[in-house]
């Protein structure tokens, strides 16, 4: 067994075998190459359909949002700049106006009173506002 080859000879020199076998990783290799050369030109085909067409409009821009606060003592301020007396139904009708037309929000001190609430509320359908909602802040 001296001529072996497989490093284990019982001469005095014993060293181990410093070759890599390379022949597994061309094998490897081929096949691979083998199945990219046959899944390649499948990869180019494409299959014909008919895509849907469709058009979309743009979103229509936001609303510009309208802040109507009334305090306890039943003043009116339009986004926070008081209002005098008759001054806020001719706010209104100028919002109701404009195109997109705003969204009011009623922010109302829990000491109002209903009337001037119910006021507020009157002129802005009198004024053609179709979008109004309320402001209020949870409980703690």
């Amino acid at each position: 067994m001296i001529g072996s080859g497989n490093g284990f000879s019982s001469g005095s020199h014993s060293a181990p075998m410093a070759e890599i076998n390379t022949t597994p990783l061309v094998d490897v290799m081929l096949v691979l190459l083998v199945i990219f050369i046959i899944t390649a030109p499948l990869l180019t085909h494409a299959v014909k359909i008919d895509l849907p067409q469709a058009s979309s409009q743009p979103l229509p821009e936001k609303p510009e949002v309208v802040s109507v606060s009334i305090d306890g003592a039943g003043k009116v301020y339009w986004n926070d700049v008081a209002l005098v007396a008759d001054e806020l139904p001719f706010k209104l009708q100028q919002a109701a106006k404009t195109e997109p037309q705003p969204e009011i929000h009623i922010r109302a001190d829990k000491e109002t009173r209903y009337q001037v609430l119910a006021e507020v509320m009157a002129d802005a359908q009198n004024a053609g506002i179709k979008k109004m909602g309320f402001i209020s802040e949870p409980k703690p």
